[in-house]
């Protein structure tokens, strides 16, 4: 039996999330995260973005936007990039806090807010999910 590992399909612009959650009728799920740094951010990571269960579900319900804030010299983000994250941040971290995960309608409407939970892959999917049925 052959193991097929799905990674996760990021996107790094807000625009371009938006249309996709417009085209696809899905929700965003925005995460600020420092990839080298905060280490809930970094189990966040191994125990839910990369978990092929998570990545089934997220494939057919979310557009996955990243704003990773790395620290470490090797690990820079371009100029465009660090600027674009700069302004999710403003519109939607003000108080900076990582990890944060924010649900976002396909119209750019916060649905809800979360962060690290001790949640199997598929709990957390699922709870992302039911801030959608709060609108």
């Amino acid at each position: 039996m052959q193991t097929i590992l799905l990674s996760q399909d990021w996107v790094y612009d807000f625009d371009k999330a938006k249309g996709i959650a417009k085209k696809d009728n899905k929700i965003i799920v925005l995460v600020f995260q420092g990839s080298d740094w905060c280490s809930p951010c970094i189990k966040l990571d191994r125990n839910i973005w990369q978990n092929n269960e998570f990545n089934k579900i997220a494939k057919e319900n979310f557009v996955m936007l990243l704003a990773d804030f790395p620290r470490k010299k090797k690990n820079k983000l371009s100029n465009i990039q660090q600027e674009k994250n700069k302004v999710l941040a403003e519109m939607f971290n003000k108080n900076g806090f990582f990890p944060l995960v924010v649900v976002i309608d396909k119209n750019g409407v916060v649905l809800g807010r979360t962060g690290f939970k001790k949640l199997t892959p598929v709990e957390y999917a699922d709870f992302l999910l039911s801030m959608k049925n709060n609108d």
